[in-house]
C-alpha cells in the first residue's frame, strides 16, 4: 500500500513537472480551450484536415495543425482528402481544384508570394474552411494564423482574411559569438551549440524555427556584427548548413556577418582593399563556397569602420565601395548585403548624432541594387526613447531597413518588464514630412514611399539558452511583437499585446485587462525612471547596467554620459539647434521648425535638442528641475503600482510564471528607485535646488552611488 502510494505521488510529481509552465512553449501553447461554449462551437466547425504533405514545408504545416487542433480542441482530427462537413482544407490553386474554384484571382493575387487567404466556403452543402496561398510557405503562415484565431478565441464562422507581409525580409540579428557568449545577451548563452554541430541537431533549433515562422520572421543572422572571420571557414560553413537545413522548411534563410578583413585573416592576402582584384575574387570564391553549402543563403550583414571594426575606409575607400564588392559576390546567387549605418568616429569632432547622416547621405545612389542600409531606429544607440533617425527618407535612391533592438541593452536588460512594440510603433509611425504630411518612417521601410527595390527590417534578438528563451517571461512579448510588426506595421501595440497574452497566459478577460494595462504603460514608465524629458545615454560604462550620469573617464568623448546630458549650473541638455550642433538641419523643414522652437518641441525630446534652464517653465507649470524630479518619481510610483497589479493575478495564471515575474518586479522596483535617487542626487549638484515635496529623498549619498561597481554584469 505504501509503495503504491509512493508510485502515485511520484507519478503526480512528474506529471506536474512535465506540465510546468516554464515558458519554453512561448506563444505556441496548444492546451485544450477552457471555455466550453467556444470549444463546442469550434468542434462543430472543425472535424477533419485535408493537406497534401508533398514538401517539407507542407509537412511542417500538417504537423503544426494536427498538434494544434488536437491540443486546443481536445479531440481526434481526421485526415481526409475528400470534402466533408467541417473540413479544414489547406492548399494552393495549383494543388486543389476546390481552392481554385472558391478563391478568386483577386484574393490570391493580394496574398502575393508569402501571404495567405483564410475564408469559409460551402461545397455541395458542406461547410468548410479554406487556407489558401500561392506558395507552400504562404500556406504555413496561414496555418499558424488559423491556429492563432483559435488560441485567441476569435469566431471562425464568417472568415475572410487576406494577409501578406508589408516588408519582404523580416530578420533576427543574433549577436552571438562562436564561443557561445552573447553580446548584449541576458538570457543565458547562445542557443547555437557550435561544438556539437553539425552532427547534433538540438530540438530547440526546430522549436526556434517554429516560433519564428508563426510570426512571419523569415531570416536569421547567426553571428555577431562584431564579426569573427572563422565563421566563413569550411568547418563552420558545414555547421551553418546544418542549421539552415533545419530552418528551411519553415521559410527561414540563414545570413552571416562578414568580417571585412577576412581575405587577410582567412585567405592569406596582404590586403582587404575592396578595389583590389584579388580581394574581389576571394569574396566571389567565398560566396560560391557558401552557396554550395547553403543554396538559399540570404547574404551578408556587415559592420564596417565602426567601433574598431575593419572596413573599406582602412584603405581610403568608401562604404559604397565595400558594400558593392560584397554585393557583386552574392548577386549571381540572389543574395543581398545589409550594410550597417551605425558609424561614428572619435577623430570627427562633430556631434555623434549627425555622423551617420553625414557619412551616408553623400553616397546616395552609389550602392548596388542588392545593397540595403541597415539604420538604427534613432541616431545614437537604442536609447529608451530616441527621435527617429534623420536618414529615414533622406536617402532617395538607396533602400533603408530598420534595425530595432529587441534585447534590452538600455532598457533594464532581462530584469525589467517593458513592452517594446509601443516604442517600435512610436518610431514607425513618426512622420518625416520628407514628401509632405504622412511620409512616415514605416512607408520608407516598406517601399511605399521613395524608391525602394528592397524592403527589410531587423531586430537584435533577445534569445538565449534560458529555458524560457528570453530571461524575463515578458521578453517573449518583444520577440513576438517585433515579428508581428515586421509582417504588418499597421497593427496596434494594443492588439499585439492582447494576442500575446491570450496565447501565452490566459483568455480570462480580467487577467487580460490587467496584463495589457501593465504592458502598454511599461515603456513610458521605464523612460520616466531612467531618461525622462529627452535625457539619454546616462547608463553605466561598458555593461550599460544602471545609472552613471557622472561618468567621464572613457577615452572617447561620445562614450561618456556627460557628453550627452551636458548638465551645468545654467541647465541641462544638448543644443542641437542652429545655435548648437545644428543636427536638426538633417530633418525636413516641418520637423526641424517644430523641434527647434523650445515652445513647440515635444517635451519627451526636449533635452535631445535644447540646453534648457533649470528654471524653464514646463507645460505642467513646474520648472524643468521640478518636472525632472516628478518624472523620475512618477516612474518609481508606476512600477510600484504594477507590482500591486501583478499580485492580483496570483489565482489567474500559473504559479511558476507568476512567481518569476513577481520576483523580477521586485528587482525592477529596487532598480527604478536606484535610477531615480542616483540621477537626482547627481543633477542636483548642478541645479542647486531642493528636491520637491512628494518626491522620495535619495536613500544614499551621491558618493555611494558613484562607488558601485558591476564587473560581471551580463551581456558586456
Amino acid at each position: 500500500m505504501r509503495k503504491a502510494l509512493l508510485i502515485v505521488l511520484l507519478a503526480t510529481y512528474m506529471s506536474l513537472r512535465l506540465n510546468a509552465e516554464d515558458g519554453y512553449r512561448l506563444w505556441l501553447r496548444y492546451d485544450r480551450i477552457s471555455n466550453p461554449t467556444l470549444l463546442s462551437a469550434y468542434r462543430s466547425q472543425i472535424s477533419s484536415l485535408s493537406i497534401e504533405k508533398n514538401s517539407p514545408t507542407l509537412t511542417a504545416a500538417h504537423d503544426e495543425l494536427l498538434t494544434g487542433l488536437e491540443g486546443l480542441l481536445g479531440m481526434k482530427i481526421n485526415l481526409h482528402t475528400s470534402i466533408i462537413n467541417g473540413t479544414l482544407l489547406i492548399g494552393t490553386p495549383n494543388q486543389s481544384k476546390t481552392v481554385a474554384n472558391n478563391v478568386s484571382r483577386t484574393e490570391i493575387e493580394k496574398a502575393g508570394k508569402q501571404g495567405f487567404v483564410i475564408k469559409n466556403a460551402l461545397i455541395n452543402g458542406k461547410k468548410i474552411i479554406l487556407v489558401a496561398a500561392n506558395t507552400d510557405i504562404g500556406l504555413l503562415y496561414g496555418s499558424f494564423h488559423f491556429i492563432r484565431l483559435l488560441q485567441t478565441g476569435k469566431p471562425i464562422s464568417n472568415l475572410h482574411i487576406i494577409s501578406s507581409p508589408l516588408i519582404e525580409n523580416r530578420i533576427l540579428n543574433h549577436w552571438d559569438n562562436l564561443n557561445r557568449t552573447v553580446e548584449r545577451g541576458y538570457a543565458g548563452s547562445s542557443i547555437w551549440d557550435w561544438h556539437r554541430l553539425p552532427g547534433y541537431i538540438d530540438q530547440r533549433y526546430k522549436d526556434y524555427a517554429r516560433a519564428n515562422a508563426s510570426i512571419g520572421i523569415n531570416g536569421t543572422v547567426l553571428t555577431n556584427v562584431n564579426a569573427n572571420a572563422l565563421v566563413l571557414s569550411g568547418m563552420y560553413l558545414e555547421k551553418c548548413a546544418a542549421l539552415a537545413a533545419t530552418f528551411r522548411p519553415y521559410g527561414i534563410r540563414v545570413y552571416l556577418t562578414a568580417r571585412f578583413s577576412a581575405p587577410v585573416e582567412l585567405g592569406g592576402l596582404k590586403t582587404a582593399d575592396p578595389l583590389d582584384e584579388k580581394v574581389k575574387q576571394w569574396w566571389k570564391d567565398k560566396a560560391a563556397e557558401i552557396y554550395r553549402h547553403i543554396p538559399d543563403f540570404g547574404g551578408f550583414l556587415v559592420k564596417a569602420n565602426s567601433e574598431g571594426q575593419p572596413g573599406p575606409q582602412n584603405y581610403g575607400r568608401t562604404h559604397a565601395d565595400g558594400a558593392n564588392m560584397l554585393a557583386d559576390a552574392v548577386a549571381p546567387f540572389g543574395g543581398i548585403v545589409m550594410w550597417r549605418a551605425f558609424v561614428y568616429s572619435n577623430e570627427t569632432p562633430d556631434d555623434r548624432f549627425k555622423q551617420a547622416y553625414n557619412e551616408f547621405k553623400p553616397l546616395d545612389g552609389l550602392f548596388r541594387k542588392n545593397v540595403v542600409l541597415q539604420v538604427k531606429n534613432g541616431p545614437i544607440d537604442f536609447q529608451p526613447r530616441e527621435p527617429f533617425h534623420p536618414l529615414f527618407g533622406a536617402m532617395k535612391q538607396t533602400p533603408l531597413m530598420m534595425e530595432f533592438q529587441i534585447t534590452q541593452e538600455y532598457l533594464g536588460q532581462a530584469t525589467h518588464l517593458v513592452f517594446l512594440p509601443v516604442m517600435f510603433k512610436e518610431v514607425l509611425d513618426a512622420d518625416t514630412y520628407i514628401n509632405g504630411k504622412g511620409s512616415t518612417v514605416a512607408k520608407f521601410i516598406d517601399g511605399s514611399s521613395g524608391n525602394q527595390n528592397l524592403s527589410a527590417m531587423a531586430g537584435v534578438a533577445n534569445i538565449g539558452s534560458d529555458r524560457n528563451w528570453t530571461g524575463h517571461p515578458f521578453g517573449q512579448a518583444n520577440w513576438y511583437g517585433y515579428g508581428r510588426l515586421a509582417w504588418d506595421h499597421r497593427l496596434s501595440s494594443t492588439d499585439i499585446a492582447e494576442e500575446w497574452i491570450r496565447q501565452t497566459f490566459t483568455n480570462d478577460a480580467g487577467a487580460i485587462s490587467t496584463i495589457k494595462n501593465i504592458m502598454l504603460r511599461s515603456h513610458e514608465m521605464l523612460v520616466n525612471y531612467m531618461t525622462p524629458l529627452g535625457l539619454n545615454h546616462i547608463m553605466g560604462n561598458g555593461h550599460h547596467y544602471g545609472p552613471s550620469p557622472w561618468s567621464a573617464n572613457l577615452p572617447r568623448a561620445d562614450w561618456n554620459p556627460v557628453y550627452y546630458h551636458r548638465a551645468d549650473s545654467a541647465g541641462i541638455g544638448f543644443d542641437r539647434t542652429s545655435t548648437g550642433s545644428n543636427a536638426l538641419s538633417q530633418y525636413a523643414q516641418t520637423v526641424r521648425t517644430k523641434w527647434e522652437n523650445i515652445a513647440s518641441c515635444p517635451e519627451e525630446y526636449l533635452l535631445w535638442f535644447h540646453h534648457v534652464s533649470w528654471n524653464h517653465k514646463m507645460k505642467s507649470g513646474r520648472t524643468l528641475w521640478e518636472e525632472l524630479c516628478y518624472k523620475y518619481n512618477e516612474g518609481v510610483d508606476s512600477i510600484q503600482s504594477v507590482q500591486r497589479q501583478w499580485k492580483q493575478l496570483s489565482s489567474r495564471i500559473d504559479k511558476q510564471r507568476f512567481a518569476e515575474v513577481a520576483m523580477l518586479l521586485g528587482i525592477q522596483v529596487e532598480e527604478a528607485t536606484w535610477w531615480r535617487d542616483a540621477c537626482l542626487s547627481y543633477f542636483q549638484t548642478f541645479s542647486r535646488q531642493p528636491i520637491p515635496r512628494g518626491v522620495g529623498e535619495p536613500r544614499h549619498s551621491l558618493d555611494y552611488y558613484k562607488s558601485l561597481r558591476f564587473p560581471y554584469a551580463p551581456g558586456n
